[in-house]
């Protein structure tokens, strides 16, 4: 199946397998074989990746804004295994829960040091 990535991949919803949001496809990892082709080894996430995948000032800012609030140095972006993608329509969807995927640094750390701070928020997952 021929997958137009800019098309069919980038900026789609990514759903995992029961429905639940993971995010949005912000730029795709390719890997080139010995015999040259080219095949999709990971879907990227997060604000690093759109970042690098927009290029210029607005990237720099957005990629800067994200290192600065992230806790570690250089983050990288969460990379979701092409090997999970079960389908794409209008979503990109996944044989896998969500759970499964290392969380990225900068949303735990936002969870833990803003949203826990909102009133009433450690009542919005139930």
């Amino acid at each position: 199946m021929a997958l137009l990535i800019g098309f069919d991949l980038l900026d789609r919803q990514i759903l995992d397998l029961a429905g639940e949001a993971v995010g949005k496809v912000d730029d795709v990892e390719l890997t080139a074989a010995p015999d040259g082709t080219v095949r999709i080894t990971a879907l990227l996430v997060g604000p690093q990746a759109l970042g690098r995948r927009l290029g210029g000032r607005l990237g720099g800012w957005i990629s800067g804004l994200a290192g600065r609030l992230h806790p570690a140095e250089n983050p990288d972006p969460l990379r979701v295994p092409w090997d999970v993608v079960s389908s794409t329509d209008s979503a990109v969807h996944l044989s896998v829960r969500r759970e499964l995927l290392t969380e990225p640094a900068l949303e735990e750390w936002l969870r833990e040091h803003l949203i826990a701070r909102i009133p009433g928020a450690h009542r919005a997952g139930n």
